[in-house]
Order: structure tokens, then C-alpha cells, then sequence
């Protein structure tokens, strides 16, 4: 393979399609950021509404905002722009709550539709609050209508059979960035009669998704990562439309009523995707989301992810020209259809590695017991920060910096 050199890099971010995104973006400088897989950068377009939010719509307009300046609106309007990210067609993504939260009403709903299942089948090491979810369902209903059954992801299709109520998955995994094929399990999972829940927090706007055509049950996903939402952004929800009729979701709350302010004593669930919402919504952070989402206004899915597999290509191979490197083992597939946006190294100093790493202005992260995991966001990730971002890493490994003591010490990882 012909070495890579920074001159290449510089000629691909010469001819990127979306190099004019980066300037929408408020980035530190002197620091190159491989962690928008966690918390994605903050569109300065985010900034000027959460301003207006407080400076006008709140101090001065009021309760008057729910209607003048469409508060109201948000869940919907937030679910149909993530809708549109995520293969959706309209009616089916609102904009509410936690992932968790949203994950715990899809499951309910599931369970209450597969009256005479009790299996909640999932892969290994799914994320853990997707598994903690289930528990808690199953301490809340008894084994007797929920039971949760994980099984490696090569054994995914052999497990699929009429016993088992509900396949929940991750789409990417957290840990290694391994891609599932969703189309593929969802065909083989209807065929047994199984429902389909897909957590997309490392999908969604990340990678093409295609909910409607994949057949996809229910989905839940976050807001603040890929979609650059801010800390504790609201996360959203999808619903298959051909589900609204028969779902009842547990957390039936008034703004889930089909006619909120009518204040009456008896719940009547609301017939679209508004159902689930339960509580007033979280108007400041989810008008942040809001203006967030216009950074995907006038780009394609199909493009990001383009870039999103020349970056993740590009840096491995940088980091596969560095001798230095060669104890840095990758654990993310090199196959594009099974990979999403990140890449994960394992290595016996990988915390160390990645404070030192820190401290020089590259920001990646860690996941135990030892795995650097670096996220590539394309719409504010250049090709040349690669370079830069490896000839940092390798001089940390040849110099030893990384063993230095304050390195060595395990801080508290988010």
C-alpha cells in the first residue's frame, strides 16, 4: 500500500464536499476533537437560539412563547427533522425524554403487544443501560412477562424463534463501533413474529439509516451526540405507524392525551406518535436541538458517510505507517458495510494513552478495561487533523509519555 502523506490530506479536504460545514461549528482551538460520538461539537447556530430563547422568548414573551413563538410545536418539529435523518416518514419520530426512558416505553409497548412472549433477546454487551431497562421491566412485571436473553452476536439468527417476544439492538456498538445489518435481522426476526427495537444513539447522524424500509418496529436514539444536540440534549423516539393504533404506552401522561387540555379525569391516548410524550416538554434544551438540526439542512446522509469511512480509512492507515504504533491493535471492523463512525484500538496502556493524549490537545476517549476509541464526526472533522492528530499519538508512545504518573492515575470516565 502507498504511504499516505499530509500532501494527500490536504488535496482531500481540498475537494470535501463538506469542508464548508466546519465553519458553522464553535471549536477550541489548538485541539483536534475525536469525541463527537459522546458529545458532539456546539453548532454556533445553537448558541443564537438558546440567546433568543432566554433573552426574549422566555423574559419577555412569556407564556405567550407556547403559542407565539411555538414551544408547543418542538417535539413534533424536532421528531420530523430527525425523522428525515433516520429514513422516517412523517408522524412516526417525536422529540422527548431520555433514550432510557424512551426505551423503557417502546419495550412496554412491545411486551403488551406479544401477550404470549416473554423474551427480550439481545447481543452481549449491549449498551448497559439498554440491558438495565429490561431488568428493571422484569423486576417489575416478574419472568413470568419479561425475560431477558443475551446471546452473542453470531448467535442472533439462531435465537430468533417464536419464544422470544422482542429483538432489541444497538445498531453500532458503543465499545467497538461495529456496524449490525438491521435490514437483515429485522427480516429474519418478522419471519418468527418477533418485534424489532434498534437503539440508534451511534447511528443517527452518523450513517444512512432506513427505519421505513428496513421495517423496523420502534427505534429510540439520543440527541447529543452525531447530532450535536448539547449535554443532556432530549433524545427521540419512532414508532412504526402501522403500530399507533393498538401501542399503549405505560407512561401515560397528560401531553400523551388525545386532548391535553381538556383536563379530564379519564386517559384517552392521543392516535399518532404524540402518545408518547408524557410531560411538558424540556423547551430550552430541546429549542437548542432544534437549531442544532439545521446543520444537516443542505447535506445528504449518503455524503457523510462517504467522508465518515475516507477518514475512519485514512487515519488507520496512518496509524498503520507509525512503527510505533504497531502495539495498538484495531478491534473495529476494516469492512465498511460493518463498521459506523469510530475507530476502537485496544492496548494495555489505552487510559494512559488517551489522557496524555488529552493534555496535548487531542481529544479522544477511553472505554475499560482498554479500549482508545475516537469518534469522527464529518461535518467539522478534516483530513489533515488526522495527520496532526497520529504524529501526536506516536510521539507520545516513542518519548513514553504516557507513562508518567499523573497519567497512571484513574480519573473519573464519562
Amino acid at each position: 500500500m502507498t504511504p499516505l502523506t499530509l500532501e494527500q490530506l490536504l488535496q482531500y479536504d481540498q475537494q470535501d464536499v463538506l469542508a464548508h460545514k466546519r465553519a458553522e461549528f464553535t471549536l477550541p482551538e489548538q485541539s483536534i476533537y475525536f469525541d463527537g460520538n459522546s458529545l458532539g461539537a456546539m453548532p454556533s447556530c445553537a448558541l443564537q437560539r438558546a440567546q433568543d430563547v432566554l433573552a426574549r422568548q422566555w423574559s419577555q414573551d412569556l407564556i405567550q412563547s407556547w403559542n407565539s413563538n411555538h414551544w408547543i410545536d418542538l417535539p413534533f418539529k424536532v421528531g420530523e427533522q430527525i425523522g428525515r435523518l433516520i429514513g422516517a416518514g412523517s408522524g412516526q419520530v417525536i422529540c422527548c425524554d431520555s433514550t432510557s426512558v424512551n426505551l423503557f416505553k417502546v419495550l412496554s409497548c412491545a411486551l403488551l403487544m406479544q401477550p404470549k412472549r416473554t423474551v427480550v433477546l439481545t447481543q452481549q454487551g449491549n449498551f448497559p443501560t439498554d440491558l438495565y431497562m429490561v431488568q428493571g421491566l422484569t423486576r417489575l412485571l416478574g419472568e413470568s412477562r419479561c425475560q431477558l436473553l443475551e446471546v452473542p452476536e453470531q448467535g442472533l439468527e439462531q435465537a430468533l424463534t417464536s419464544d422470544v417476544a422482542v429483538l432489541m439492538l444497538t445498531q453500532v456498538d458503543f465499545r467497538s463501533g461495529r456496524l449490525l445489518d438491521i435490514q437483515r435481522l429485522t427480516q429474519i426476526a418478522h419471519e418468527q413474529g418477533v418485534l424489532v427495537i434498534v437503539d440508534l444513539a451511534h447511528s443517527a447522524g452518523a450513517l444512512p439509516v432506513e427505519l421505513d424500509t428496513w421495517q423496523v418496529d420502534f427505534a429510540v436514539g439520543c440527541g447529543y451526540k452525531y447530532l450535536n444536540g448539547g449535554p443532556g440534549a432530549p433524545a427521540f423516539l419512532y414508532a412504526a405507524k402501522r403500530h399507533h393504533a393498538q401501542i399503549h404506552q405505560p407512561l401515560s401522561g397528560w401531553m400523551g392525551h388525545k386532548t391535553p387540555f381538556s383536563f379530564s379525569p379519564q386517559y384517552v391516548k392521543s392516535d399518532g406518535i404524540e402518545q408518547f410524550l408524557t410531560g411538558t416538554p424540556a423547551v430550552i434544551s430541546m429549542s437548542v436541538l432544534d437549531a442544532a438540526l439545521q446543520v444537516f439542512s443542505d447535506v445528504s446522509m449518503q455524503q457523510i458517510r462517504e467522508k465518515s469511512l475516507g477518514l475512519t480509512r485514512c487515519f488507520h492507515q496512518l496509524v498503520q505507517q507509525q512503527a510505533a504504533l504497531a502495539e495498538l491493535s484495531l478491534i473495529t471492523p476494516l469492512k465498511p458495510e460493518e463498521r459506523g463512525s469510530q475507530l476502537a484500538y485496544q492496548h494495555p496502556a489505552a487510559y494512559a494513552l488517551c489522557q496524555a493524549l488529552i493534555k496535548r490537545g487531542v481529544i479522544a476517549d477511553f472505554r475499560a478495561p482498554d479500549i482508545l476509541r475516537l469518534g469522527f464526526t464529518p461535518l467539522y472533522l478534516r483530513y489533515v487533523d488526522l495527520w496532526q492528530a497520529v504524529e501526536i499519538l506516536s510521539d507520545i508512545v516513542v518519548s513514553k509519555e504516557y507513562l508518567k504518573p499523573e497519567y497512571a492515575i484513574r480519573q473519573k470516565v464519562t
